[in-house]
């Protein structure tokens, strides 16, 4: 064997660093220019993303967010779940009592007025009390989504929270978010009674044929609008709380941040609604078969105070099981969204550098914007 004049190897090698000629193996220990010493992975891909909670600090995906819905229910469950039971079950017992006030005067209304009369009055208190709590229900969801707004802010660094923090660090805005839901409920109550009123006009004016040409594209394009109306507001609730704005500011950010990707957002959205009534409708199907059971067994004020008890316990159930994840996913989407519009995410990584020592309130300023 004959050897190169430069020491290098056998004749026909060329100097380490650089390629074996067509036909040859590799010498031992040859590596690709850049790459690094034998036994360390190759310099490609850049650093490792960091995550100290439940998601990576970078542009999020689908799984991300889903999986951080998720996650940061068990990583926390006495702040997620012990504080949904609470504000669930208390809000579905308000709701219970007022959906059965009318049931507990059907005998008293009965005795002092006509049949006629007396079935009247008791479909009005009836769909008033739903409607009572309804709203109260409502009111009680908002201010849960707000608690836990406060606590998946926190999971995204990696750190803890107890109820009665997540509580404090809500109640500066606790108004604003019970405002915002009020307004947000008017807009559509609105909305609802000029579709309403319109069909009702055009029916008293003309005939029922046209009456039924006008509402069919006009209900088609008030629930579009109502649709998209509940997705451009999405991030809404969220800003209020994190960023600590005021109702019409975090209304004006929330359209900005979502119509740049408006079915991005949309497609989660969605996804995560379904996922989230499949859930809540399979857990409360025994409820809700009891319940029809209890009505058609006899019509009697027992029969239906025991109905909708049992819709009651099965809808609480549901809403347990799911409140959190439908506030995780839309306090990950904002996060998501602020990445990829804001380079957020190099801000979320400057406080995650603090590490797992640092106090768990020295995040919370992050969210803010100038």
């Amino acid at each position: 064997m004959t050897y190169d004049a430069g020491g290098y190897g056998p004749a026909g090698f060329p100097p380490p660093g650089y390629p074996p000629p067509p036909g040859y193996g590799p010498p031992p220990g040859w590596q690709p220019p850049g790459y690094g010493a034998p036994g360390y992975p190759p310099p490609y891909g850049g650093p490792p993303v960091l995550k100290p909670g439940v998601v990576p600090l970078r542009p999020l995906t689908l799984s991300d967010i889903f999986n951080g819905a998720v996650a940061y229910v068990r990583a926390n469950p006495k702040a997620t779940l012990g504080l949904t039971t609470i504000v669930v079950v208390a809000a579905q017992i308000l709701s219970l009592v007022l959906s059965l006030v009318p049931f507990t005067f059907t005998d008293m209304v009965a005795d002092g007025l006509g049949e006629d009369e007396a079935s009247v009055q008791v479909i009005v208190g009836w769909v008033a009390s739903s409607l009572a709590g309804g709203i109260a229900t409502a009111l009680a969801a908002t201010v849960l989504a707000g608690m836990l707004t406060v606590v998946i802010g926190r999971s995204v660094f990696g750190a803890g929270i107890t109820v009665g923090e997540a509580w404090k660090r809500l109640r500066p805005r606790f108004w604003p978010l019970i405002g915002f839901t009020v307004l947000k409920m008017l807009v559509f109550l609105v909305g609802l009674v000029l579709v309403v009123g319109i069909i009702g006009a055009t029916g008293a004016l003309t005939t029922g044929v046209v009456a039924f040409a006008v509402a069919i594209p006009l209900v088609l394009a008030a629930v579009l609008a109502a649709v998209w109306l509940s997705v451009m507001l999405t991030f809404a609730p969220v800003i209020i709380v994190l960023e600590r704005r005021d109702i019409v500011t975090a209304v004006k950010r929330s359209f900005t941040l979502i119509k740049a990707d408006f079915w991005r957002v949309f497609g989660i959205w969605l996804l995560a609604a379904i996922v989230a009534q499949f859930i809540a409708g399979a857990v409360s199907i025994p409820f809700t078969l009891g319940g029809q059971i209890a009505f058609s067994a006899s019509a009697t004020t027992a029969s239906a105070m025991l109905a909708f008890a049992l819709f009651a316990i099965g809808g609480a159930i549901g809403q347990i099981i799911t409140g959190p994840f439908t506030a995780g996913v839309s306090v990950l989407q904002y996060a998501d969204r602020r990445i990829r519009a804001e380079a957020f995410d190099l801000v979320l990584q400057t406080g995650a550098t603090a590490g797992p020592y640092a106090p768990a309130d020295s995040t919370d300023d992050l969210w803010l914007t100038r």
